[in-house]
């Protein structure tokens, strides 16, 4: 398994849709595909407000305790404003962190469920303050590339 990186960020808004899931089988596995479904089928990314960048975010936070318990999944776009959010969608933010930064590309999404198997069972001394992935231009390409984010003390 390729190793992290770690970097730092600073303070991150998101606007986009959310589900509540875990990562149960019967829960995460089936609702977070529904969610990008949604997110394509309905050009979710064409309707949200103040964007910062065209990449797409996959959020992980307000998580209830470690990654057995229920959190939510935002699927976005960082935003430069939560002043404007549209119905049926929510503002997060992600605050200032450390991160361990995981680049996985190819054989999508195989390669992205590998690299959280590891992660979740890694020792990384995870924060949960907020989770995730980043689909930018490299992600339509043929290298399928998404940078996966996991917030850890410094």
């Amino acid at each position: 398994m390729q190793n992290f990186i770690k970097v730092h960020k600073p303070r991150m808004m998101v606007i986009g849709i959310e589900c509540r899931t875990s990562n149960d089988s019967n829960a995460g596995p089936k609702d977070i595909p529904l969610l990008w479904q949604k997110f394509y089928a309905e050009n979710i990314q064409s309707k949200i407000p103040n964007k910062a960048s065209d990449e797409v975010i996959a959020l992980y936070c307000d998580y209830e305790g470690d990654y057995t318990q229920p959190y939510s999944c935002v699927i976005g776009c960082i935003v430069n404003s939560l002043e404007q959010i549209p119905e049926g969608m929510v503002g997060k933010v992600v605050p200032e962190s450390t991160f361990a930064l995981y680049h996985t590309e190819g054989d999508f999404p195989k390669n992205l469920i590998d690299t959280w198997g590891h992660i979740w069972h890694s020792d990384l001394k995870r924060t949960y303050a907020g989770d995730y992935e980043v689909y930018g231009h490299k992600f339509s390409g043929p290298s399928k590339e998404v940078d996966v984010l996991v917030a850890i003390e410094k």
